[in-house]
């Protein structure tokens, strides 16, 4: 049933052979790939017949007549022309189909922009995004099981089957009184969520709580089931000496407290500290001996909107999907979100990113400044920014449904080697507008496709401008939104969502490294390694 497999690198490609089929398994011979210096590699793997069906990431069959992904937490399950079910023995690595191809499955083990993380780099602060450093280690030798009988698939929920929602929030403009109003909403509609907090009371906020002086209100947070994370160690930036003493000599307040999300352009951010002279070593054996294991990548896959909240689909997160989420908005509104996701989300893309800061920047010189000394600035940087844009929109039909490039492998949670010592990965969705992201209409998406999503969220951000926030007053919630939270709130009480904090979830998606697959004698797929997580079979 396979013609060939091929083992590609980046630096070099070879033959592997296909030994002969016992009880319908065929283990990979991977021993020609030096695992200890290979951190990415692909097994392209050529059927003697077409795919035909793909197991899909809401627990579906579905065609092959578009192109297909399977992360490392969805199914990797197809079938063939013949009726023959292929499953990969471990859950180890994503596959991809492409339609151009219908006899080849590509096994894939950290491709470009499947785990990507953020670096600033420069004076300008220009951002870089780069593929996680991984050291590929299997449970088991790969291999394709080859059935008529069933497959196997494992449930990412805790609550079999069911979506996921995770919120991890971001206290830049909390004050002591909307905490506390945070916390008593949240405890109404039995949510959880990871909530960043400063340690420090260094702050151009005087009114910006801390551990350092809201010590008691964060421990009410604890006790009610939320988990605390470091939002960098202050809301404002020291000297750099004074931020390196602070990183290195900070003593955690709690047991347990393994998240890390950075904030701004804090110098001992994972997205800043190689431009401070903190070396690897250094910055991973001070984690590490903090107990934190966890980093935010700085990277949303996109912007939650009406269509737009399932991280495990790629569909969502393309150029169309976005623009009709945004349908109710005037055409100026619509116009400039559409830029910012062609900027940010659909190119991805450093060079343009900083054009785009750069002409506005040289707009506020010029508007604000009166400083007509920047109009050349402005003109060329323009120019620049203009013309990727332009070709997006001249061939909107063939770029309008392609997935933003770094939501493409469906990115969520994946691991990152800092000198010897591994760490946790997380991406994020954009959450602003909870009025859209979490109506009944998204909500019901969600829990149809079985989805899973971990948001970025700014609970307490007040600036007008931002359309379906929490607080309507600085202390009144909006009432709209309050409604979505209860919605939500039910559907978790009902277990048709699990909403675990984001350690929670790393804890029980971290079986998905060890689960492992068999046939038997008679031809059936047997699960000989499952951890924790529920399985079920597949026919």
């Amino acid at each position: 049933m396979i013609e060939s497999i091929l083992i590609q690198t980046p630096s070099k490609s070879f033959n592997c052979n296909i030994n002969t089929f016992q009880n319908q398994k065929m283990v990979l011979d991977i021993s020609q790939l030096n695992l200890i210096e290979e951190h990415s590699f692909d097994i392209k793997i050529t059927f003697e017949m077409d795919i035909v069906e793909f197991r899909n990431h809401d627990y579906k069959w579905v065609n092959c007549k578009e192109d297909r992904i399977a992360g490392e937490y969805s199914p990797k399950i197809i079938k063939l022309k013949n009726n023959y079910l292929v499953q990969a023995n471990i859950n180890a690595g994503i596959w991809e189909f492409n339609v151009s191809n219908p006899k080849v499955l590509l096994w894939r083990f950290n491709p470009e922009n499947a785990h990507p993380y953020t670096v600033y780099k420069g004076r300008e602060n220009q951002k870089i995004i780069h593929q996680a450093t991984q050291k590929i280690v299997f449970t088991e030798n790969p291999a394709l099981l080859f059935t008529t009988q069933n497959a196997v698939e494992f449930s990412r929920s805790l609550y079999p089957y069911t979506a996921i929602a995770c919120f991890t929030d971001h206290c830049d403009f909390d004050t002591s009184e909307n905490l506390k109003k945070q916390r008593e909403f949240f405890a109404t509609n039995a949510i959880k969520v990871t909530k960043g907090f400063f340690l420090n009371h260094f702050s151009k906020r005087e009114n910006n709580p801390s551990y350092q002086n809201d010590a008691a209100e964060l421990a009410f947070w604890r006790n009610d089931g939320h988990e605390l994370a470091y939002h960098s160690l202050s809301q404002s930036i020291k000297s750099e000496k004074e931020s390196r003493e602070d990183f290195i000599n900070f003593k955690p307040p709690f047991q347990a407290i393994p998240t890390w999300i950075d904030h701004g352009f804090q110098p001992y951010n994972h997205s800043l500290y190689q431009n401070f002279s903190i070396s690897d070593k250094e910055y991973a054996e001070n984690l590490k001996s903090k107990n934190i294991t966890t980093l935010w990548n700085y990277i949303d896959s996109g912007t939650a909107t009406e269509g737009v909240i399932n991280q495990l689909n790629p569909n969502d997160f393309t150029l169309n999907q976005f623009n009709k989420g945004n349908k109710n908005l005037g055409f100026v509104a619509r116009i400039s979100q559409m830029i910012k996701n062609i900027i940010f989300h659909y190119y991805a893309d450093e060079k343009i990113i900083l054009k785009y800061k750069l002409t506005a920047t040289n707009i506020k010189k010029i508007v604000y400044q009166k400083k007509l000394n920047y109009i050349f600035d402005l003109i060329i940087n323009f120019i620049g920014l203009c013309i990727p844009i332009l070709k997006v929109f001249i061939f909107w039909k063939a770029t309008k449904n392609l997935p933003f490039k770094l939501a493409k492998y469906t990115p969520i949670i994946f691991k990152h080697k800092v000198e010897n010592t591994d760490f946790y990965i997380f991406q994020t969705i954009e959450m602003v507008d909870f009025k859209k992201s979490l109506n009944s209409k998204n909500i019901n998406k969600l829990i149809t496709e079985k989805g899973v999503f971990i948001a970025h969220t700014y609970f307490s951000v007040p600036m007008n401008y931002h359309i379906g926030k929490l607080f309507k007053t600085p202390l009144v919630i909006d009432e709209e939104v309050a409604n979505n939270f209860k919605n939500l709130g039910q559907k978790i009480k009902n277990q048709e969502i699990w909403n675990p904090t984001l350690n929670e979830l790393i804890v029980y998606w971290q079986s998905f490294e060890k689960t492992i697959l068999d046939i038997d004698s008679s031809g059936k797929i047997i699960v000989i390694e499952k951890s924790n997580l529920t399985f079920r079979s597949v026919n």
